[in-house]
């Protein structure tokens, strides 16, 4: 043993934390041929019964490249009467937002790869050309009172073209975002788009780049995938390193067709219980959570890696 070793701090868990669920958006999406609205909508409504609040409800992409999310809309106003539920949806551009805005979305995701070729593989366009929609974007969203931007940042640990990620190719594109949405409420997601990343790598790309971007008022989130079994693990240590805001999928449905072998999100039941073992409130009942879970793994065609699911429900009480 080596006597010079630094000791081990203990890590104190928070008192609490945003689980961002997005299973109606980047879970049902993975799935190929288009779910009855009807479907979605009692999965959604078995979500908000396990205590869900924040809720990725879909996006305002061309539903040529996307049918899944033809429907967005229709889900928006099922569920608009519900007060104490915080929607959001995703839009890969101006005219996607233009469209969440009409149908009520004050928080609107804009998601940028850091990586030139997975961005041109996602959304057709360089990271330069989304980055100036992103301007249009944030001076539309600037015009509409109570609105907030969230930016998710696509492939910031890995790139299915381009290998690992390093923290500074990230900065680069965070600084340009910023500048463009000076003034709005933003919230900035690091998307393990791949599921490749480390807890080690999450540690400093979140320790780095707060401390780089740490006078500018933004609120910070992690997205990852459970393909490597780093999930999990990762949103801890993102948690520990200043994530406010987590983003799962229940049953772990989900994995992008933009990023060949990625497979699915990671799972909120399965982060759930580990936030529980530290007593860190998240308003969500781990039981109910499970009915909803088993809903969505019965959905035809859906890919799904929760690990709680497995365990029998009796070893749970």
């Amino acid at each position: 043993m080596n006597d010079e070793t630094a000791p081990m701090t203990l890590l104190a868990p928070p008192a609490n934390v945003e689980i961002v669920e997005v299973a109606p958006r980047d879970g049902f999406q993975s799935i190929r041929d288009p779910l009855p609205t009807i479907d979605k909508q009692r999965c959604i409504s078995a979500l908000v019964d396990a205590g869900i609040t924040r809720l990725e409800i879909g996006s305002f992409v061309s539903p040529k490249a996307i049918p899944q999310m033809a429907d967005t809309g229709k889900l928006i106003e099922a569920f608009a009467d519900q007060p104490a539920l915080r929607l959001s949806a995703l839009v890969p551009n101006l005219k996607g937002a233009e469209l969440a805005l009409a149908h009520g979305i004050r928080e609107v995701v804009y998601v940028v790869s850091v990586s030139e070729s997975h961005n041109r593989s996602n959304v057709r366009r360089s990271v330069d050309e989304s980055l100036e929609d992103l301007g249009r974007v944030a001076e539309r969203l600037r015009q509409t009172e109570g609105t907030r931007l969230r930016l998710d940042l696509g492939t910031c640990f890995d790139c299915p073209f381009e290998g690992t990620i390093d923290w500074q190719q990230v900065d680069r594109v965070l600084s340009q975002a910023t500048r463009l949405a000076d003034g709005l409420p933003m919230e900035v997601a690091l998307c393990d788009t791949t599921g490749r990343a480390s807890p080690y790598q999450v540690a400093e790309h979140f320790t780095q780049l707060r401390e780089r971007h740490g006078g500018k008022g933004l609120a910070w989130a992690f997205h990852g995938h459970d393909t490597y079994g780093m999930g999990v693990a990762n949103a801890l240590f993102a948690i520990h390193h200043g994530a406010t805001a987590m983003d799962s999928a229940c049953a772990g449905l989900g994995g992008c067709p933009f990023a060949p072998g990625a497979t699915g999100n990671t799972a909120t039941e399965d982060l759930l219980y580990a936030l529980q073992g530290g007593k860190v409130a998240t308003g969500i009942d781990l039981s109910k959570l499970l009915v909803a879970a088993d809903l969505i793994a019965a959905l035809p065609g859906g890919q799904t890696a929760s690990h709680l699911r497995q365990v029998p429900r009796e070893r749970m009480r």
